[in-house]
């Protein structure tokens, strides 16, 4: 074996630090070191910055060939608030998220585990700051390992329910718009003739791409209180479960038409939202829905509220969440591909 143990890369060089890991399928690279300071009051002014100045590192880590196109990174920060442990934003291939529970289930298992966080107990409380808001993850560890997170999201509302949309290609469908820390269309499998299975992601992917643009251009998605929330981040298709134990399956198609392999856990928090609105999902009753892979979230109406004009709740997703590497990632300045690329 050659030892490369003595090699350093050039001073010139970029180097980004990251973990990697995995919920229920979804991959999440946590940048850990290498980035330059990220000023901003506010998580949302942080992402903004970091929009403005750096995306470039977006690109970098997110597209081929340190990426690909279903990638997906979080960018954590100093918390923004007293009682707050950290601050977080997302990246994925179209560029910047709102929310993302599957981030919260993976950096609630990765960060006790690698003791970036240091907390005792086994069901620590981490209170995360986040561009909708503050998101409370719990943390149920075994043996000195997290073995399972469950985080209460931000207040979720719906905005329509059973908006006639018509579709190109597709026709007139019912639709219904929920927010669960973003904004998803939702639709239902028999409709569309879709099976939610891997042998038909391509078909879900442009099945979903074109309900994403027929929502935005009918519907005026708006966020009662941020400007930079009032955007339809994808959309989610729901079916019959795998399982007959299960309530249900769905699939996620959002940003530049990725495909998200959990079952999305602001998708399933602006469902609880739908379904508690329809007498469905009653506090102290849990569901358990499947992703595109069979993997699950449970999920529970932990609260009911209001959002501004909206009646809401806060909902509680579970899951669990894998590291899958560690990583140095090199940009050579000379390398005209740098800023990486990417195909769909």
């Amino acid at each position: 074996m050659i030892n490369h143990s003595n090699w350093q890369p050039s001073p010139e060089w970029m180097a980004i630090s990251t973990i990697d890991a995995h919920t229920a399928g979804e991959p999440l690279r946590i940048i850990t070191g290498g980035l330059p300071e990220i000023p901003g009051q506010t998580i949302l002014q942080k992402r903004r910055f970091f929009r403005e100045n750096l995306d470039h590192i977006r690109t970098g880590l997110i597209f081929e060939p340190r990426g690909h196109a279903d990638m997906y990174a979080a960018v954590l920060t100093q918390a923004v608030t007293p009682d707050g442990d950290f601050g977080v934003f997302f990246l994925h291939n179209e560029g910047y998220s709102t929310m993302c529970g599957h981030a919260m289930i993976a950096l609630a298992t990765v960060l006790p585990d690698t003791g970036m966080i240091q907390k005792e107990g086994d069901g620590l409380l981490l209170n995360i700051d986040t561009p909708a808001g503050r998101v409370r993850a719990r943390c149920f560890r075994e043996g000195g390992r997290v073995i399972r997170v469950a985080f209460q999201n931000v207040p979720s509302f719906v905005l329509f329910r059973d908006r006639r949309i018509d579709v190109p290609g597709i026709g007139p469908l019912s639709v219904d718009v929920a927010y669960g820390g973003a904004f998803y269309a939702f639709c239902r499998s028999e409709d569309l003739g879709v099976k939610l299975v891997p042998a038909q992601y391509h078909k879900l992917i442009e099945l979903g791409r074109a309900v994403k643009t027929a929502v935005m251009d009918q519907c005026e998605i708006h966020h009662p209180f941020e400007t930079d929330l009032s955007f339809l981040y994808g959309t989610i298709i729901v079916g019959p479960p795998e399982n007959p134990g299960h309530h249900s399956r769905n699939v996620c198609i959002f940003a530049e038409g990725e495909v998200d392999r959990s079952p999305t856990g602001t998708g399933v928090s602006a469902r609880a939202a739908l379904h508690h609105l329809r007498g469905e999902l009653l506090p102290g009753k849990t569901i358990v829905i499947e992703s595109i892979l069979g993997t699950c979230f449970d999920l529970r109406v932990a609260e009911v509220t209001t959002f501004g004009e909206y009646p809401a709740v806060i909902p509680e997703v579970g899951g669990n969440a894998f590291i899958t590497g560690r990583h140095q990632f090199l940009f050579d300045p000379n390398d005209p591909l740098n800023r990486g690329f990417i195909f769909r």
